[in-house]
């Protein structure tokens, strides 16, 4: 297997499945709402924690990612990484779930 066809495996794995599919809209919807609150909204409130939640846990490394270390309160939140972040996390996890799908198919004896 060559190095260039590695990522494509992976992104078979997260767009081959419904199961896969319906997640990554889950997640695309979850940041949506939250970049639109960001940059639309008066006041984005709590709308990290939507793309937070669908992408848990692996989104906890992508919030951990965009704060710097001398911010404590909620203006420190770069969303651009954030949402980077919380893009790349749902990938993997609908990689996983892709591969968790094709692992449970149906079996021949």
């Amino acid at each position: 297997m060559s190095n260039a066809s590695r990522p494509r495996q992976l992104l078979a794995l997260a767009t081959d499945t419904w199961l896969a599919r319906a997640y990554l809209a889950v997640v695309a919807v979850a940041l949506g709402f939250f970049l639109g609150a960001w940059y639309a909204g008066p006041d984005p409130g709590l709308a990290g924690f939507y793309p937070f939640l669908a992408t848990a846990p692996l989104g906890a490394l992508a919030l951990l990612a965009s704060v710097p270390a001398e911010h404590s309160s909620l203006t420190w939140l770069s969303p651009t990484l954030f949402a980077a972040g919380t893009a790349l996390a749902g990938l993997c996890n609908a990689a996983l779930l892709g591969r968790l799908v094709r692992g449970r198919g149906p079996r021949t004896a």
